[in-house]
């Protein structure tokens, strides 16, 4: 599952044109152009990055910046703030309050993908490395591959991404209802058993013989994989 990318924009035109480059390299993206939108857009999927302008209507993106830092889920979300103003005194202050890089309007789309990345790889390695390792599991993002220990398994586009999904947090339980919205996205109506039904699938395919199973279910919850596995 490609890295989210949340912008926080109120100029169409802005958030057109990012949309549209972030798409190109391959990222997925959300556009809010409100302040308060921001948490409920963060509580439907958490971004691995936002790009936040300074100037919104009502809720600033300062006071959005200054928010996120003070939430414990939320507290180490990398920050790119959006903003015309370019005076040293502006920039300090920005990045005072908790952004981690600042892009001064009119930006280069080129500048823009370079800094993404960059702070993506240095605090989001997961979300933009070509492929995921969780002990013998390797998942090759680039090649669309998946082995264990040598053994190549052989797995649909779906359970691809819904092993992809998990691989990226470890422990973390997502819900039937999150996995159908993260994994098969708008693929019309799929009933929610169909996320048992593929992770039956991939267990089959992941696990043979003695082979201990990567994947955890939580009763009442829905699944993770297992933060333990491979330690």
């Amino acid at each position: 599952m490609s890295a989210l990318i949340l912008i926080v924009e109120d100029e169409a035109a802005i958030h057109e044109l990012l949309v549209y480059n972030l798409e190109a390299e391959g990222f997925r993206t959300k556009v809010v152009e409100q302040g308060e939108d921001v948490y409920p857009a963060i509580s439907e999927e958490m971004p691995d990055l936002v790009l936040l302008d300074w100037m919104l209507p009502g809720l600033s993106g300062i006071e959005v910046c200054r928010m996120l830092r003070t939430r414990a889920e939320t507290q180490a979300l990398p920050i790119i703030m959006l903003t015309a103003r370019g005076e040293e005194a502006e920039r300090v202050r920005g990045l005072s309050t908790g952004a981690d890089d600042y892009i001064v309007k009119p930006f280069s789309v080129p500048e823009v993908m370079a800094r993404v990345r960059s702070i993506l790889r240095r605090m989001r390695p997961e979300a933009v490395a070509d492929s995921l390792v969780r002990g013998d599991i390797t998942l090759d993002r680039v090649k669309k591959r998946v082995l264990r220990g040598s053994r190549d398994i052989e797995l649909s586009p779906t359970e691809f991404r819904l092993l992809e999904y998990l691989m990226q947090t470890p422990g973390r339980v997502f819900s039937r209802a999150q996995l159908l919205d993260r994994v098969w996205g708008d693929e019309g109506e799929i009933d929610e058993r169909t996320v048992d039904v593929h992770v039956g699938r991939l267990r089959k395919s992941l696990s043979r013989g003695r082979e201990g199973d990567p994947l955890r279910t939580v009763r009442g919850a829905g699944y993770a994989f297992d933060e333990r596995y491979g330690k």
